[in-house]
């Protein structure tokens, strides 16, 4: 065979043949193991990735609730708050109300017992009036005659009658 610039198609296919087998050894030792482990790596770290996205998603969520039930929790305060205010005004003056009721009881108490000491003392003094007057009577009865102190007597009698 005659061919030009003497290429010799033989030789060419046999390093076309040393090529391809070279190529397929090298593939299958060291594309293949290589490829397989950068694919590993590669879910290895998206899983990574993803679970830290979820963690996040997950984080931000608990945030919210968080946050959502602090506000609750600072309005449930609130409204606790107003109601123990508005129990222990309703107390107060509930205990203003007891208060005033016993000082008007002790007040009533005490008029009445200024009132029993006031006709006590009273009586007392008209019982030592009496006494006095019956001394006096019996005293003018003893210095003077009988008669004229009866006379003064009556008069006098009649006179408180009067008076009173």
């Amino acid at each position: 065979m005659n061919v030009p610039l003497n290429i010799d198609w033989q030789q060419i296919l046999l390093h076309l043949l040393n090529f391809v087998i070279l190529f397929a050894i090298l593939n299958f030792l060291l594309y293949n193991p290589v490829k397989k482990f950068m694919d590993k790596r590669f879910e290895y770290y998206k899983g990574i990735d993803d679970e830290a996205k979820k963690n996040l998603q997950q984080a931000e969520e608990m945030k919210k609730k968080y946050a959502e039930k602090l506000h609750s929790a600072d309005s449930e305060i609130e409204e606790k708050r107003q109601a123990s205010n508005k129990a222990l005004s309703e107390k107060a003056a509930q205990s203003m109300i007891l208060a005033k009721q016993e000082a008007d009881k002790i007040i009533s108490e005490a008029y009445k017992k200024a009132k029993n000491e006031r006709n006590i003392i009273i009586s007392e003094a008209q019982d030592e009036i009496t006494d006095m007057v019956t001394r006096a009577t019996e005293k003018i009865i003893l210095e003077s005659g009988v008669s004229e102190s009866y006379e003064q007597f009556l008069t006098a009698v009649e006179r408180s009658n009067e008076n009173e």
